[in-house]
């Protein structure tokens, strides 16, 4: 029962961190896992409804701007893998988490793996969970904050993203805490 763990978000400059966890079934194996950043996004979206199928147990958890703000997106992150880990059922007796950190308050043992997006088919599959999901309400949030183009860069700081930023302001889903977004509302606050 060894979860793969991944998040998708820790980089932009609006919306949530999604974080996913997800115990493969071996006798059940999906062609063309890989690191979700290595496909496209029609490749990433056939295989979410494989991976949901045929998983033994995945969890997807979703970090809001609001947390993100008050803990930091590292701690964020952190919690994140957490929850997700503790929404598996069945539990996970280890889990695998892509990167060189682990969480302090896990439910089962684990090991932090470098690039383990592509090297750990568990891995891969919660890297595909949480970009699809994150992705998928990031197109949600261009419908409420029109103007951002959040369905085109995702929140990442893009040209275009700034330079809507400069021109709109923050929305409720800019995170305050991100330098960039800090900056516009510490220049707000000196008029």
């Amino acid at each position: 029962m060894v979860a793969g763990v991944d998040e998708a978000g820790r980089g932009p400059l609006a919306g949530p961190v999604v974080v996913a966890a997800v115990i493969l079934d071996k006798r059940r194996r999906i062609k063309g896992l890989d690191d979700s950043k290595k496909l496209s996004e029609a490749k990433r979206e056939a295989l979410f409804p494989l991976i949901v199928e045929r998983a033994l147990a995945y969890s997807v958890v979703v970090i809001e701007r609001e947390e993100i703000d008050r803990i930091n997106i590292f701690q964020a992150t952190m919690v994140g893998m957490t929850r997700a880990l503790r929404g598996l059922a069945p539990a996970a007796t280890e889990a695998l988490i892509d990167g060189n950190q682990l969480p302090r308050d896990l439910p089962c043992p684990a090991r932090a793996i470098i690039g383990g997006d592509a090297l750990e088919p568990s891995i891969s599959a919660a890297s595909i969970l949480a970009k699809v999901s994150r992705d998928r309400l990031m197109v949600a949030m261009d419908g409420h904050y029109p103007g951002y183009g959040f369905a085109a860069h995702k929140g990442y700081s893009t040209p275009g993203h700034l330079a809507a930023l400069q021109r709109l302001g923050p929305c409720a889903e800019h995170r305050r805490s991100f330098a960039p977004v800090k900056l516009l509302l510490d220049q707000g606050r000196l008029f």
